[in-house]
Formats: C-alpha cells, sequence, structure tokens
C-alpha cells in the first residue's frame, strides 16, 4: 500500500518538475528598462536591458533594475510553482482534505 503511494508520488513530484521547467513567467523594472523571464522552476531563462530606457553607462542604476526585475521575477515563478504544487496536493489527497492546506 505505501510502495504504491510512495511510487504515485514520486511519479507525480517528477510531472510536477517537468511541468514547471514549462511555465514562464515576466517581470520588469523600470518601465520596463529590464525585463527578466523566469521559470517556474526557479531559473532564469532571460534577461533583456532596454538601452533606450535605461543609461547603460549608468553601472548602479542598472544593478539595482537587475535587482529589482529579478527578485519580482523570481517571486512570480515561486507564485507558480505553489499553485501547481497546491494542484498536485489536491490530487493526492482524499476528497475535501486539500482545503486543510489553503
Amino acid at each position: 500500500m505505501f510502495g504504491d503511494l510512495l511510487g504515485n508520488l514520486q511519479k507525480q513530484q517528477e510531472e510536477l518538475q517537468q511541468k514547471l521547467a514549462g511555465i514562464f513567467v515576466e517581470a520588469e523594472a523600470g518601465d520596463g528598462a529590464v525585463t527578466v523571464k523566469a521559470g517556474a522552476d526557479l531559473h532564469i531563462e532571460n534577461i533583456r536591458i532596454n538601452p533606450t530606457k535605461v543609461d547603460v553607462s549608468d553601472r548602479e542604476q542598472l544593478e539595482d533594475l537587475l535587482v529589482v526585475a529579478l527578485n519580482r521575477a523570481l517571486e512570480l515563478a515561486r507564485q507558480e510553482a505553489a499553485t501547481e504544487s497546491n494542484k498536485l496536493l489536491g490530487n493526492l489527497l482524499p476528497g475535501g482534505m486539500d482545503q486543510l492546506f489553503k
């Protein structure tokens, strides 16, 4: 019984990781000066810097914008991951018990 449950849980976890790797979010800072694309598996996919909206020679400003955009993107990615994890938990628990974790 527990072997089946643990095997199913491991399979579900692997499927969740694959799903998270395919979910992306974007966040920006400085009114689009810096845009960061992150995966829900918490990896950074891409960073775009719009040179028409930021002085790329102003290193301190660029660093600040990067930090803000990265943190925003990672927070959105964590939210997506939590949503997907809750769906998985809801599928594993007997009817109604998933409400205990909301």
